[in-house]
């Protein structure tokens, strides 16, 4: 392979920081591991230049800063970056303000949603991706040569990829959608942990009272913050279902916290107090302080709202080849079914779609809420169903 710079000392990152500083646009990928940490461990960051390549090596440069800065003076284009972008919001709390998703801009086109970068590769570049090396050991050195071909592989297409998803989306008017829809995953406020709200992830927490649920919130964030300062995974601190056991026996003294079978002694010794204590504070809450109810299924009447709704979503998505759930996500359909907004004003806010998205579902959807329009079904006897919207 020629034209690779490999990047594994200080003087040669200070040097491909000054070649991102001058370039317009660059591609990015990273491989890393998340099995054993809180925050996943990059192994490998590889850029793409208009001219050649970069592997840069983070174990032997533990600060990455500079780099994640240096990105951010640049378009970067790359496929999936959410779990890119994710890494350096939480390691280095930057993310680059201009980005590019391919797998984003191709749903757009009808490609769908989750389209991997060997099919896209393959559709629009006519190049089949040998994808050799998915479940290498990147903490392993040296790299192998396999490896590096692999790594080269992943980043080689994504610039010319961004030329022609940019041309294709202009010609369909729907560039600035996708721009849109890119920009989000540069929000940094999309990769912050609101530890407030970490107890509505647990399993079960919506049949818990708000008293237990207060008790399950200062547990998550306990949690959360040793599992955060010792970098490792939630569960290795202690698993969801001994939080929400904890939640519902509510233990006053060490000696209770052995009912709970799947906490060890171990456990016991190293958080018995600090469970206690946030046991303590949990039940110190006045009233008007306890987090608020998890919400429960939708139950059968509005869960056919939600059907009903979908149901037009998909409509409306076929006719313009975009999936679904990018059109609208079914939890702000819940949301609508939940609320029951009195008015056109209202229903928006409760939706609370991007302004193209509302564009497309928005008036549809309240003309069926508000009984507007009726659903009917034409062509079914010719093979060819499709849902109409009639006033």
């Amino acid at each position: 392979m020629t034209n690779v710079q490999t990047v594994d000392t200080p003087q040669a990152l200070q040097a491909l920081c000054a070649r991102l500083t001058n370039s317009s646009r660059v591609g990015i990928d990273t491989e890393f591991h998340n099995e054993r940490s809180y925050t996943a461990r990059l192994m490998v960051v590889q850029i793409a230049f208009e001219d050649g390549f970069a592997i840069v090596d983070p174990i032997a440069l533990p600060d990455l800063a500079p780099l994640v800065q240096a990105l951010s003076k640049a378009t970067v284009v790359g496929h999936a970056l959410g779990s890119d972008l994710k890494i350096f919001a939480e390691r280095f709390g930057i993310v680059p303000p201009d980005v590019f998703d391919c797998q984003v801009a191709a749903a757009f086109l009808g490609y769908g949603l989750s389209i991997s970068l060997a099919d896209l590769v393959r559709d629009l570049q006519g190049v089949r991706l040998k994808k050799l090396h998915t479940v290498s050991d990147w903490s392993k050195r040296p790299l192998s040569a396999g490896q590096l071909e692999y790594l080269i592989e992943d980043v080689a297409h994504l610039l010319e990829m961004h030329t022609e998803l940019s041309r294709r989306l202009q010609e369909k008017n729907r560039y600035e959608w996708a721009r849109e829809e890119c920009l989000q995953l540069a929000d940094p406020a999309r990769y912050r942990v609101d530890d407030r709200k970490l107890y509505a992830r647990i399993p079960g927490a919506n049949r818990l009272n708000r008293r237990e649920l207060a008790v399950l919130s200062e547990l998550a964030r306990l949690r959360d913050r040793l599992a955060r300062e010792r970098d490792v995974p939630l569960k290795y601190v202690m698993p969801d279902d001994v939080l929400a056991g904890l939640a519902t026996l509510r233990p006053h003294r060490l000696e209770e916290l052995a009912q709970l079978r799947r906490f060890d002694a171990g456990g016991r010794r190293a958080l018995g107090q600090a469970i206690l204590d946030a046991v303590k504070t949990a039940e110190a809450l006045p009233e008007g302080e306890l987090p608020p109810r998890v919400n429960r299924p939708l139950g059968n009447a509005r869960e056919t709202l939600v059907s009903l709704m979908s149901v037009v979503v998909g409509e409306i998505a076929r006719e313009n080849e975009i999936p679904a759930s990018l059109l609208a996500p079914r939890a702000s359909l819940e949301r609508v079914a939940r609320d029951v907004p009195a008015d056109r004003d209202a229903f928006a806010g409760a939706l609370a779609l991007s302004s193209w998205r509302m564009y497309l579902v928005g008036e549809r959807l309240w003309q069926l809420l508000s009984g507007e329009a009726a659903m009917r079904i034409e062509g079914y006897a010719d093979g060819d169903p499709r849902i109409l919207l009639q006033s």
